[in-house]
């Protein structure tokens, strides 16, 4: 598998279709145990990151990460422009310089954001936050050789999903302490649908 430019762009169109699409459930989400305003930050923010990028013609991948990491960071408010910001910043650190991005290479970029969301947010699994979603499906990127984009999907809903049962520790969830059970984690859920659309373009590739 060959990851490029087109790849990486059509990555961030579905991506930015998807959170359009559910972009009041992801407000309501934040309602309950947030400021209420995921939805629209990361609908504004994505929508601004897909028509830079479309605009644009870019020699590699790398730049087009940075080119969304530099836009959701400037656009996308509350703690996900920063969170997301540097996820993206990190994975084009790690593809720079590289003419060719097979399955490894996209997997260990990854790894290398979930790094800065975790630095960034000073996080770990089972705070109720976006890292509930990224460690799982990472780890189980790393467990293959070639993209299985079912199980990504699978994990990736699987790990949101389970946000529900934890009681938030970090950010403005965090106030909630009990009550926040019960609810799904709105940067889980919006990451779920980060990773929906990277499975797609991976289906994409393979058929």
């Amino acid at each position: 598998m060959n990851f490029d430019v087109n790849d990486a762009k059509e990555w961030l169109k579905k991506a930015n279709e998807k959170i359009a699409d559910n972009k009041q459930l992801l407000t309501k989400l934040d309602q309950v145990i947030g400021d209420g305003d995921h939805g629209i930050n990361m609908a504004r923010g994505f929508n601004e990151a897909a028509q830079t990028v479309n605009e644009k013609e870019y020699d590699n991948v790398s730049d087009v990460f940075k080119d969304i990491a530099m836009t959701i960071m400037s656009k996308v408010g509350g703690a996900a422009g920063p969170l997301y910001g540097t996820a993206f910043l990190r994975l084009s650190f790690s593809l720079k310089g590289k003419d060719s991005i097979d399955y490894k290479d996209l997997v260990k970029g990854l790894s290398d954001g979930l790094t800065g969301i975790k630095q960034r947010g000073r996080s770990k699994v089972g705070e109720k936050t976006l890292v509930d979603v990224w460690e799982p499906v990472i780890n189980e990127m790393s467990e293959t050789i070639e993209a299985q984009p079912p199980q990504i999907k699978d994990t990736a809903k699987t790990a949101m999903e389970k946000t529900k049962e934890i009681m938030a520790t970090k950010g403005r969830a965090a106030y909630f302490k009990e009550k926040s059970i019960g609810h799904i984690d709105p940067g889980s859920m919006s990451s779920y649908y980060l990773f929906l659309a990277l499975a797609e373009v991976l289906e994409g590739r393979q058929s």
